[in-house]
């Protein structure tokens, strides 16, 4: 019997990641390209098995960052747009499942291994089979969770990155109203990733009357940051920080998520110990009636460096026997 290959693929608003995997449920050959090379998914694709020598490929599992609603799917944070069952045809496969990207983590989450998870905060046990939530700041912000259906985690997907951002300080509050100049809706995701830091940057400049100060991309003031050169680069990173846990403990709150949070995206691992050591636990605690509620749920940064493409190979492995 023939050995069935499937193709899967992470595509972020920066980088899109690319293995194959097997009924096995393992991927390989992982490659990540920038997005901004190619003129579309299907383009970035066809590159990818070119390179691999153009393997038979029976199926395809593709997780994208942005909501995913009939065939035809538009990226929020990139201007990729394509139809589903055009990419299939396009890459002559059988089946293709297009989700969104946090949907993705979702279904790895409950494949890591413990040297792959690392607590922030007290190390406080998770609930078995209880609620979990997912939480990622990348170059967008990227929110799921899973829910125990009796069985298995059943995940569900949706925008919550989008949700109304809220402060819980004056100085989150006058960022906020400051960004409401540029914004008709000041989002999560305006104030909690890589477009957020630089948000939270400029409006610090502007309330704090520094003009002096340069323009700097995410990746110059987190730099800054951390090599503590620069003052506002380092409340720019605190507030961010910040309000990523104000997010975190309105997901908690919502669903109950004593299976734990997981932290996923490349800023909180790129971050190292500075995030370990920052405010977010703190501001996921808060100070309010729940904080005895709040400290039995556990917090956990993702290590693993493609969950998505463990999620996706799982789940396409089902379609591969």
């Amino acid at each position: 019997m023939s050995v069935k290959t499937g193709l899967i693929a992470d595509i972020g608003a920066t980088n899109a990641r690319f293995a194959l995997c097997g009924a096995d449920g393992v991927y390989r050959d992982e490659k990540v390209y920038k997005c901004t090379a190619y003129p579309g998914l299907a383009a970035a694709a066809q590159a990818y098995l070119a390179e691999r020598g153009n393997p038979a490929v029976h199926a395809g599992a593709i997780a994208v960052a942005g909501p995913v609603i009939g065939d035809i799917v538009a990226m929020t944070n990139h201007p990729w747009t394509f139809s589903v069952e055009e990419t299939r045809l396009a890459l002559g496969l059988s089946y293709l499942q297009v989700m969104n990207d946090f949907e993705a983590v979702a279904l790895g989450v409950p494949h890591l291994a413990p040297d792959m998870v690392r607590p922030v905060g007290p190390a406080t046990a998770p609930v078995p089979n209880g609620q979990i939530g997912i939480i990622g700041p990348g170059t967008g912000l990227g929110v799921a969770s899973l829910i125990w259906t009796g069985d298995h985690y059943m995940p569900v997907p949706g925008e919550g990155g989008h949700v109304t951002a809220a402060a819980r300080t004056q100085r989150e509050f006058d960022v906020l109203v400051t960004l409401k100049s540029k914004y008709r809706h000041v989002s999560a995701e305006r104030v909690c990733s890589g477009k957020g830091l630089v948000n939270i940057y400029d409006a610090l400049r502007i309330l704090d009357s520094r003009g002096d100060l340069p323009d700097r991309s995410a990746e110059e003031i987190s730099k800054a940051a951390l090599d503590e050169s620069d003052a506002l680069c380092i409340e720019s990173l605190d507030i961010m920080l910040d309000f990523m846990g104000n997010v975190a403990r309105n997901i908690a709150l919502t669903l109950g998520t004593f299976g734990g949070i997981y932290i996923a995206g490349g800023i909180c691992l790129q971050l190292g110990e500075a995030f370990f050591t920052s405010g977010f636990r703190e501001n996921f605690e808060g100070d309010g009636r729940y904080v005895d509620y709040l400290k039995k749920i556990p917090t956990f940064l993702i290590l693993h460096p493609f969950i998505a493409l463990v999620g996706l190979s799982n789940t396409l492995s089902r379609n591969l026997r």
